[in-house]
């Protein structure tokens, strides 16, 4: 069998609206930044590859320029926000253990991704995966998970995939791979 992981609140944390509210106690400037950034179009953009960070930040800061100082500080401290998911993550080596393989399957941006490859150990434990910004396709267009099986030669009935957003969910299954909303660890089945 393939279990096939999507990564944000699955197996890292990606809360950015608790994030906000921690770098700022002023919740009217914490929801500034949160349509700035996180639900703006260029957000979208870095997932699929199109934009660096770089860009990004020149792009947000001149939209609000008197945002741009918390817009600098939010991008800064953005990496403390990715953090493993302990539940997920202690069953991954279960898996490799059963004799399953272990796939990733995740919007990211380029630099987000080479960072939390870079300082989480357990993605040794997987056997491929693509990040959205590799072929700038965001799920859920059919594309990305159809590039997940070509690229493994992977059949659609011997994997099982994991995402926390019904959406992707429903675009995996309307692909044939058999899918389930992820809502915890506990919903994983080895």
């Amino acid at each position: 069998m393939n279990y096939i992981f999507d990564i944000g609140n699955v197996l890292i944390d990606y809360k950015p609206k608790e994030f906000l509210a921690q770098l700022f106690p002023c919740q009217a400037t914490a929801n500034k930044i949160m349509a700035e950034i996180f639900l703006s179009q260029e957000w979208i953009k870095l997932d699929q590859g199109l934009l660096t960070h770089a860009l990004a930040y020149e792009i947000f800061c001149q939209r609000n320029p008197a945002l741009a100082p918390q817009i600098r500080h939010t991008m800064g401290q953005i990496k403390q926000m990715l953090t493993p998911m302990p539940a997920t993550i202690a069953l991954l080596p279960k898996i490799k253990n059963a004799g399953h393989n272990l796939y990733y399957l995740s919007n990211y941006h380029t630099e987000l991704s080479q960072h939390i490859l870079a300082t989480n150990s357990f993605f040794k434990l997987f056997d491929g995966g693509v990040f959205s910004c590799e072929i700038h396709i965001n799920k859920p267009h059919p594309q990305i998970y159809r590039e997940l099986l070509t690229r493994y030669n992977l059949t659609h009935s011997e994997c099982i995939f994991y995402d926390d957003t019904e959406e992707n969910v429903a675009a995996a299954q309307a692909e044939g791979i058999p899918s389930v909303l992820f809502t915890g660890a506990d919903c994983v089945v080895i």
